[in-house]
């Protein structure tokens, strides 16, 4: 097989194995492809980073973590944003057996210190000074925690605290290990990933490398990403939607991804990067569509009947190429209206993408119609953090709006008692860290996870 070959090929399971032997497998087969686009505030540029590069890396973080007297199976959290470095932790820690527990930047001090203590956490990788000057008070009496490494941070910078705490700078090595594949068992533990409930302290949904690497390939196929697409990073990694499919997704395809450097400057960062893929939840969208219907209402009636007509011929396009309409007369009209309005709006996203996809929560229908109308494919799915997470999404060429779609393959639905919708498939937790009772009233005895959400189901379309 030619390199060129090989890397265009998508990583199966089987061939991964676990999430550590997918990157392995990646580095080995797109070694001189990029990898990761990131910003560098000292050079206020762009920069690339290879598979190979990113092996390097990998190999630094793992040597530096192998000599931390850590055992397989112990956790390791991390607390940074989106980066190379957030791939690196997680990707090194895994390679040794480890177990990953992401944490979210913009959580509760007191919440984070739980959730260190219950897990048990050992070695805890934090963006900067400030983000570990929020948690530091709150571990003073954790007797677990081994090790804490700065990111961002000097040495000067540090507290008395220094016997704990050490910079990503002074702690790496300047030559790491040479990455291997390790025979590591597919359906052991990978990560616990803790959601916050309505009520009382959060659960930790434990994943296995399996359950991750499940949902991946089916997601892949069905969404038909390719190794020449690129994807715009933005959603919290610790958010499981954001790191199944952003993430080891695009290691499993051999895309690009590019880190946004924060919510704020996304705009600036969609034109910058031109991405031809999106992840995202809806407040997103419908903060963009809000934009939107903020200056049509200000604007000119001309100018707003235009792309209120626009909507609808790209929607009764949109209908007829998904074989749920005729042909209309009006579609003729489409690349006229497309260049009169709808892509300027495309171009707010970089005039490059191809494909949006969205969960977590039910977009709104007039939201997703205003999207699809100007032209751009949005995919809507939906999971839990549970079901790794996806469970259902829309296809290419069979997609409605107002549902969530078809269960991915592997995974069966039914509805339970009061129309709970019950998931069966691949994806579904191990369990949930410490919490028996917990496990046992979410997963029943044949096996079916009680997802809590009420759903109608149409010729395997879940509503």
């Amino acid at each position: 097989m030619t390199k060129t070959a090989s890397h265009n090929t998508i990583i199966t399971l089987k061939q991964a194995g676990t999430l550590d032997g997918l990157f392995y497998e990646r580095t080995r087969r797109s070694a001189d492809e990029i990898a990761y686009i990131q910003y560098n505030k000292q050079n206020r540029s762009w920069e690339n980073t290879t598979w190979n590069e990113m092996a390097v890396l990998v190999g630094q973080w793992q040597k530096a973590i192998s000599q931390e007297e850590l055992e397989a199976g112990d956790r390791v959290a991390i607390l940074m944003k989106n980066s190379k470095e957030w791939v690196a932790v997680d990707q090194a820690a895994l390679g040794l057996g480890l177990v990953i527990v992401p944490l979210y930047l913009e959580d509760r001090p007191d919440n984070i210190a739980y959730i260190l203590e219950d897990s048990a956490i050992k070695l805890l990788v934090v963006q900067d000074t400030s983000q570990w000057g929020r948690l530091r008070g709150k571990c003073v009496d954790n007797k677990m925690l081994q090790r804490v490494i700065l990111i961002d941070a000097r040495a000067d910078e540090l507290e008395d605290d220094s016997k704990l705490v050490t910079t990503m700078f002074d702690w790496l090595p300047g030559q790491g290990h040479v990455l291997h594949k390790r025979n590591g068992d597919t359906n052991e533990l990978a990560t616990i990933v803790y959601t916050s409930g309505t009520t009382g302290r959060p659960k930790g949904v434990m994943l296995s490398h399996s359950n991750i690497l499940s949902i991946t390939y089916p997601s892949a196929q069905g969404l038909k990403v390719k190794s020449d697409d690129l994807f715009l990073s933005f959603l919290p990694m610790s958010h499981t939607f954001e790191r199944s499919l952003g993430y080891y997704l695009t290691v499993m395809v051999g895309c690009q991804v590019a880190f946004a450097r924060s919510i704020q400057l996304l705009a600036d960062d969609l034109i910058s990067i031109k991405p031809t893929l999106l992840i995202s939840v809806p407040r997103i969208y419908e903060r963009i569509y809000g934009k939107i219907e903020s200056t049509l209402l200000t604007g000119s009636p001309v100018k707003r009947l235009l792309f209120n007509l626009t909507v609808q011929i790209g929607w009764n396009r949109f209908l007829y190429q998904q074989k749920r309409s005729a042909f209309c007369l009006s579609c003729l009209l489409w690349p006229l209206m497309k260049h009169l309005a709808a892509d300027k709006v495309m171009q707010k996203f970089g005039g490059r993408l191809r494909l949006a996809a969205t969960g977590g929560a039910a977009i709104p229908y007039p939201v997703a119609k205003t999207f699809i109308g100007l032209g751009l494919t949005l995919i809507q799915g939906y999971g839990l953090t549970e079901t790794s997470p996806v469970a259902t999404f829309n296809r290419l060429d069979n997609n409605d709006p107002r549902s969530i779609g078809h269960p991915l393959e592997g995974i069966d639905l039914k509805i339970g008692d009061n129309d709970e919708l019950l998931i069966k498939g691949p994806g579904i937790m191990l369990g949930y860290w410490n919490n028996h009772a917990a496990t046992a009233q979410a997963i029943d005895s044949d096996g079916w996870f009680h997802s809590g959400d009420q759903a109608r189901i149409d010729n395997k379309t879940k509503h």
